[in-house]
């Protein structure tokens, strides 16, 4: 982050000195001709950069690490998912949209609060030699599955939220902040001011998160160490599952369950930590509601991309970067709505009682599959690769904004005065 202050530093010198998109120097000083009604192109980015940092940091809520891990490796894995929440926020709304699910569902089968629901489905329950348990099959367990339910009531939610590193106040903070940035992107809009394409970004990014926020609020913050439960001696499976050595199928197991949450070589049994964005087994709930999950992304995903869309009209300091902007958030926006279209032709089709509901099944497997080859092989990288696009043209339209992006809002319109 410093060093993309010091070189917006050196760039704000520089279209400080020269006129942009072609304007003389007397338009840019007819446009913020106060220095109380003006702000610098460090203002702009300094004021973006601390709300997406804001936004993302209380937002992502990692689910509990393996135990004895060090401070640069909780760093790092946090920094991870951090990178997942800017490239592609939809995807955290998912994994959070999950986890809720996963919450509310332990939370009326068993008559606790959501809060041990998202203890339970973060890997925040263990037992006395450090297995997570974290599905339905370890709590049903007729030999064990008792004692673990009985822990986990007695349990107290205090006791719980006393893990967290965060409460209502720091996340109202961090809201209160995106919410001061929207009112300021909505004021300029009603006052006729340009915003740049990274303030645009940067409201996506506080929009996107609220839908974070809402369905994470009563999930503990960076928790690091779990609560054991259960008897004291339990019955261990045979060995732990080897990881698999080659980093390509790691990543891509990985890259797997940040969109799915769907981890086939995982078993909490012989593991010490549930995996990153691991919420519950997909057996554990009915196909309607992780298909709501997704359809809650898709969404959202939607509404990021047409809140970029929002600078359709805006001045790009060439013909190029206008149209990449354009067609990167033509494909923000399209992509998932077709991959939320997809979502419910399959509850459609599944959920049919139709005498011909056995040949809707066999199209619900075709159509899984076709999904399964657009999502994977073909809308994720394209998907991945406009993102990114965004990210960079966010920055590079900064070298030539239009003298009205300097001028700051005039508050004093909205103050009743004689």
């Amino acid at each position: 982050m410093l060093l993309l202050l010091l070189l917006t530093h050196l760039v704000s010198q520089r279209s400080n000195a020269s006129p942009a998109y072609g304007l003389d120097s007397r338009a840019a000083s007819d446009s913020c001709d106060n220095i109380n009604n003006c702000r610098r192109l460090f203002d702009i980015v300094w004021g973006c950069l601390t709300t997406i940092f804001a936004c993302t940091w209380v937002s992502v809520h990692p689910n509990v690490p393996p135990p004895n891990q060090t401070a640069l490796s909780l760093l790092w894995r946090r920094l991870k998912m951090m990178l997942v929440a800017v490239i592609a926020p939809e995807l955290m709304v998912c994994f959070a949209a999950r986890q809720f699910v996963a919450a509310r569902w332990f939370s009326k089968k068993f008559g606790v609060s959501i809060t041990h629901g998202f203890f339970f489905s973060m890997g925040g329950f263990v037992s006395r030699i450090g297995q997570p348990i974290a599905t339905k099959k370890q709590i049903e367990d007729p030999l064990l599955g008792p004692e673990y339910l009985s822990a986990i009531t007695k349990i107290n939610i205090e006791d719980i939220m006393d893990k967290s590193k965060g409460d209502a106040l720091s996340k109202g903070v961090a809201l209160l902040q995106g919410l001061w940035f929207t009112v300021q992107c909505l004021a300029r809009i009603s006052q006729r001011l340009p915003i740049t394409a990274l303030e645009v970004t940067t409201l996506a990014f506080a929009v996107v998160n609220v839908f974070t926020w809402l369905l994470w609020w009563g999930k503990p913050l960076d928790v690091q160490q779990p609560i054991p439960v259960g008897p004291s001696e339990d019955l261990p499976e045979t060995g732990p599952i080897p990881v698999p050595s080659n980093w390509g199928h790691r990543l891509e197991q990985w890259v797997r369950g940040a969109i799915d949450g769907y981890y086939p070589d995982y078993n909490p049994m012989v593991s010490i930590a549930v995996p990153s964005f691991w919420s519950t087994e997909s057996s554990d709930l009915t196909d309607d509601r992780t298909r709501v999950a997704y359809l809650v992304a898709c969404v959202v995903g939607t509404v990021f991309g047409t809140i970029h869309c929002a600078a359709w009209a805006s001045k790009f300091p060439s013909t190029n970067e206008m149209w990449m902007w354009r067609s990167c958030s033509l494909l923000v926006v399209t992509i998932p709505v077709i991959m939320g279209f997809c979502t419910v032709q399959f509850s459609v089709v599944y959920s049919s009682s139709l005498p011909s509901a056995h040949y809707l099944a066999k199209v619900g497997q075709l159509l899984d599959l076709i999904l399964m080859w657009f999502g994977f092989g073909l809308a994720t990288p394209i998907y991945t690769i406009a993102r990114l696009l965004l990210i960079i043209l966010s920055f590079t339209t900064l070298r030539a904004l239009p003298p009205g992006a300097f001028t700051d809002v005039n508050w004093s319109v909205y103050i009743p005065h004689l």
